[in-house]
């Protein structure tokens, strides 16, 4: 990679894909090589918050467990709060719970109450969207809380599952396709 500013197609090169994982037939998106590389991962939070400025949101909220790691970069590159969203059962506070279906289960996410306020602007940050299940229980959450969900920010999109369907009404924003 050369000195100029990181592109999406640099981005795309630098995912790896791992067959099988964690079951056969998954072709997992590994981020890790992204991660390990800061002009790449800070290019990334870029790309997340392209159409947002500092102070332009009250939080960025990020999904259990790998968007905790874009949400909370972007968080501090927007001079907003970091809302964890986590699997059921992980935060010891007052919570509210979403459940919603995956390509091979279902689950159950949790906010704290007190997270986010009625009338906040809440930037939804996770790494991968595939069938749109964990983010459209996310985006529940910070509506049950009477937040606003100003867009649902993802590094990964996979087109063909077809995620963004779940999510009408819900501006979108991804980095890289699939």
């Amino acid at each position: 990679m050369s000195s100029a500013i990181p592109t999406v197609d640099d981005l795309r090169a630098a995912i790896r894909n791992v067959p099988d994982f964690p079951k056969p037939g998954i072709q997992f998106k590994d981020i890790t090589p992204v991660l390990g590389d800061p002009r790449l991962f800070s290019a990334a939070i870029d790309l997340l918050t392209a159409n947002w400025s500092a102070g332009s949101v009250d939080a960025v909220a990020g999904v259990d467990a790998r968007g905790f790691i874009f949400a909370a970069a972007a968080a501090l590159k927007l001079n907003a709060a970091f809302v964890p969203i986590r699997k059921q059962g992980k935060l010891p506070w007052k919570t509210l719970e979403e459940s919603y279906e995956l390509e091979y289960g279902s689950s159950t996410l949790a906010i704290h109450a007190d997270a986010v306020k009625p009338g906040d602007r809440v930037l939804l940050v996770d790494d991968l969207l595939a069938t749109g299940g964990t983010a459209l229980a996310a985006a529940r959450l910070i509506q049950r809380l009477e937040a606003t969900v100003v867009e649902a920010a993802f590094l990964i999109e996979l087109e063909f599952l077809k995620g963004r369907e779940k999510l009408t009404g819900l501006p979108l924003h991804s980095v890289v396709t699939y």
